[in-house]
């Protein structure tokens, strides 16, 4: 069976994130999307960690399921901010448990060592090697999963930390690290040019701060399970079994793909940004090193490597953001959008399937040839994108001829 996954999840509580979500809320638009399987996002957070138990039910696999059974599992993610080497660090990571007593030790450790009721996300000064060793304590089958690995700030990879490979920051525990999250604004193609990577698995997940479609599950994991079971989980992210492939958006579509200073609105390509010094030309302040610039730094295979039975990917956009680029609506929540969303997902069943799968011809049936064909270049690869940086996300990029320009009334498809 396969299961479309996105195990990186927050709920309300997280810094930055919608206080609106609810465990419900997730699960509506989860089916909306495709979604099979979600991470419960923050368990430790006691708020949130009271709302996980009221509404799911666990079972003696370690799966918990909603009452109109859709499952989830144990997962938050921590932030570490600690000195290693002489250096200042600072790190997101994913956690996993196998059940909820697990989960319940792994809250009471981390209790120990600081707040946890203050954001869903919580802060932490131990190291990453540290981490580790804490989790094992616990239990061996805990899982760790660096985050979102390049980007520029919190990441094991990226510009912060300046480490350039994964044992930089685990030690002689990465032996423990078994799989990575690609992030936004890179995909398993831009890793598997860094043979140091080559001993990880790459999985990929959204970091949704929201419930809504456009942003849960935009990055997801395909695994093929006999049966829905942590282990299952564990076994495919430790040994690649079940591991089947991943759906990235568009690396430029990330935040953090260009080199650029958000304040002077520039952006550069790392053959751009090879003589600016890190130095915005506008204004002279430090410019945010992107995701495409440490690749290219640390890479050592050309662009368009391919790996022999590399694990598969497709890239895509959130159908929410193609309708409105094609009705050139700035708003995402807009009716407009809405009502074109909810009826091609009430007619094809599914986002996912709406972007992977349903014909141009089919689409037509439904929605406006010129918003069937952006759909389907969106998964053929051939959408522009004006790439994100520093904290912008991309932008689809259409012609005029690929707008509806002639603006119908509310609910005319057609």
């Amino acid at each position: 069976m396969e299961f479309i996954s996105d195990l990186h999840v927050h709920g309300k509580h997280a810094a930055a994130c919608s206080k609106h979500t609810t465990i419900p809320l997730l699960e509506k638009y989860a089916r909306m999307k495709g979604l099979d399987l979600l991470g419960t996002g923050d368990f430790q957070h006691p708020l949130w960690q009271k709302h996980i138990l009221e509404e799911l039910t666990e079972d003696e696999n370690g799966i918990l399921w909603t009452k109109s059974k859709f499952p989830f599992l144990w997962q938050t993610e921590i932030s570490l901010i600690y000195t290693q080497d002489g250096k200042g660090r600072r790190a997101h990571h994913l956690i996993f448990a196998p059940n909820g007593e697990v989960a319940k030790q792994i809250t009471e450790f981390l209790g120990s060592k600081g707040r946890l009721d203050y954001d869903g996300r919580p802060i932490f000064g131990f190291n990453s090697v540290e981490l580790v060793d804490f989790m094992r304590d616990i239990s061996d089958k805990i899982e760790i999963i660096p985050a979102h690995v390049w980007t520029s700030h919190f990441s094991v990879m990226g510009e912060y930390n300046q480490h350039s490979k994964v044992e930089d920051c685990f030690k002689n525990n990465t032996k423990y690290i078994h799989a990575l999250e690609t992030g936004m604004s890179s995909d398993p193609a831009d890793n598997r040019r860094l043979s140091v990577l080559d001993k990880f698995n790459l999985v990929s997940f959204s970091d949704s701060h929201s419930a809504w479609p456009w942003r849960l599950g935009r990055e997801a994991t395909i695994f093929e399970f006999d049966k829905l079971a942590f282990d299952s989980f564990l076994r495919a992210i430790r040994e690649g079994v079940g591991l089947k492939s991943t759906v990235e958006t568009y690396t430029s579509y990330g935040k953090y793909h260009f080199t650029g200073h958000r304040n002077c609105g520039v952006s550069f390509s790392p053959k751009e940004s090879k003589d600016l010094n890190k130095i915005c030309p506008k204004c002279s302040a430090k410019l945010t090193i992107g995701v495409a610039d440490r690749i290219e730094l640390l890479a050592d295979r050309p662009e368009g490597f391919k790996r022999d039975n590399a694990v598969p990917f497709v890239s895509l956009i959130p159908l929410h953001e193609l309708i409105s680029a094609v009705y050139d609506i700035k708003q995402l929540q807009s009716k407009r959008v809405w009502e074109t969303y909810t009826k091609l997902v009430t007619e094809f069943k599914s986002e996912f399937n709406v972007l992977l799968n349903v014909s141009y011809e089919d689409l037509c049936k439904v929605i406006q040839d010129k918003l069937a064909r952006v759909i389907v270049n969106n998964r053929e690869d051939k959408l522009k994108i004006e790439a994100g940086f520093d904290g912008v996300y991309g932008k689809i990029m259409l012609d005029k001829e690929e707008k509806v320009v002639d603006q119908k009334k509310l609910g005319d498809f057609k």
